[in-house]
């Protein structure tokens, strides 16, 4: 039996949640998160352990080094960053009394909700209504063949981008209600 696989699996801004439980369930089965490239999840056999994943969005971060040790003397694992991440795994058992994960209040919670949307969702917007938008226009009133692919094509992103931008507000919402 092969001790590693590599995995596709796409999560997009708003599942970090999802993605965390997805590498928790595989690691529970055995398969332990070595790398991340883009949407391609590179696992080692490991044995089946409950081991807790998290992730924190903070791409901007000044002193690596001291964020980092805040989280190693909180007994995570730092595992890499991608596309602004950082992942962070722990063992169920190792975990606190009252310990729920990286985030010790909602405060710090909805600090990364807000880091996500001006990291994230802002350079969304900026193409929606700087490139996607106009060139919707555009091609709409272009009559070749080539005019309707690219219409449809950027009809197909808005719809994209309406859909991640309507599913980041509403977990947005839910992030702040949880409270």
């Amino acid at each position: 039996m092969s001790e590693r696989k590599t995995v596709f699996k796409w999560f997009d801004i708003t599942m970090h949640e999802e993605e965390q439980d997805y590498l928790r369930s595989m690691h529970q089965q055995g398969w332990k998160l070595e790398s991340i490239r883009w949407a391609f999840y590179t696992f080692v056999r490991c044995e089946p352990e409950d081991v807790v994943y998290q992730l924190d969005y903070n791409q901007s971060v000044e002193n690596k080094t001291e964020y980092l040790q805040m989280f190693f003397d909180c007994g995570w694992e730092y595992i890499q960053d991608m596309m602004g991440y950082s992942y962070f795994r722990k063992r169920a058992e190792d975990m606190g009394e009252n310990e729920t994960g990286i985030f010790c209040d909602h405060e710090s919670r909805m600090a990364m909700w807000d880091r996500v949307f001006k990291g994230r969702v802002r350079v969304l917007l900026i193409l929606l209504v700087c490139v996607i938008i106009p060139q919707l226009f555009i091609q709409s009133h272009n009559n070749s063949s080539a005019g309707d692919f690219l219409y449809g094509t950027f009809i197909g992103l808005l719809l994209v981008y309406l859909v991640i931008l309507i599913r980041f507000a509403k977990r947005y919402k839910q992030a702040q209600d949880r409270e």
